[in-house]
C-alpha cells in the first residue's frame, strides 16, 4: 500500500477509523500513523481521537482513533 491508494480511499470514504485502515490495507496501526502523519503535515487529513462512552474501557485505541480528508476533492 502506497502513499496514493489512502489518500484515494480516505478521498472515498471521507472519515475512516485506524482500525479500519488496517483491516483494508491489511497494516499494523503505527505504520499507518506514519503515512498519516505524513498526510496531516501536508494539510489534507486531519486527525479525531474518538471519546471512550465511560463504560467498560475496552474499546481499541484503533477503533476510536479516526482520520477525515479535508482537502477539497477536485472535480474531475
Amino acid at each position: 500500500m502506497g502513499l496514493r491508494e489512502l489518500q484515494q480511499y480516505l478521498r472515498d470514504h471521507r472519515k475512516a477509523s485506524t482500525s479500519e485502515l488496517q483491516q483494508h490495507f491489511h497494516m499494523d496501526a503505527e505504520a499507518l500513523r506514519d503515512i498519516l502523519n505524513r498526510l496531516i503535515r501536508k494539510g489534507r487529513v486531519g486527525r479525531e481521537d474518538g471519546k471512550l462512552c465511560g463504560g467498560c474501557r475496552s474499546c481499541a485505541s484503533e477503533a476510536i482513533e479516526f482520520y477525515e480528508w479535508i482537502q477539497p476533492v477536485r472535480q474531475r
